[in-house]
């Protein structure tokens, strides 16, 4: 089993930052690709950004890319989404993903884990 733990969720305005971190406990010594997904209120479910674990490159949703920034931490086992010029459209709840599989389980939303998830608020 792995728990993510996901912080740095807020309230912030449009045109500023925010930095998400998520940090995974547990049996993460496979080096699980990690990711994010977002969800507003009445919306499906969106992929956000996704890492593949043992070569560090990152994916990106084509409304985030130029803006998100995902990295990681190999040493926490933890990854980090650098979200920039934030838009009102970006206000959702953002959850960390896990997945021992290929990172196509990420970006399709079929995770094996998922975090509780973190409130982020874009306000015009």
């Amino acid at each position: 089993q792995v728990q993510l733990m996901e912080s740095g969720g807020g309230v912030v305005q449009a045109g500023g930052s925010l930095r998400l971190s998520c940090a995974a406990s547990g049996r993460t010594g496979s080096g699980h690709n990690m990711g994010w997904f977002r969800q507003s209120p009445g919306q499906a479910r969106e992929f956000v950004a996704a890492i593949i674990w043992d070569r560090g490159t990152s994916l990106y949703a084509d409304s985030v890319k130029g803006r998100f920034t995902l990295s990681k931490d190999a040493a926490k086992h933890a990854v980090y989404l650098q979200m920039d010029n934030l838009k009102p459209e970006d206000t959702a709840v953002y959850y960390c993903t896990a997945d021992p599989r290929t990172v196509s389980a990420i970006t399709r939303g079929l995770a094996t884990y998922w975090g509780q998830g973190t409130q982020v608020t874009v306000s015009s």
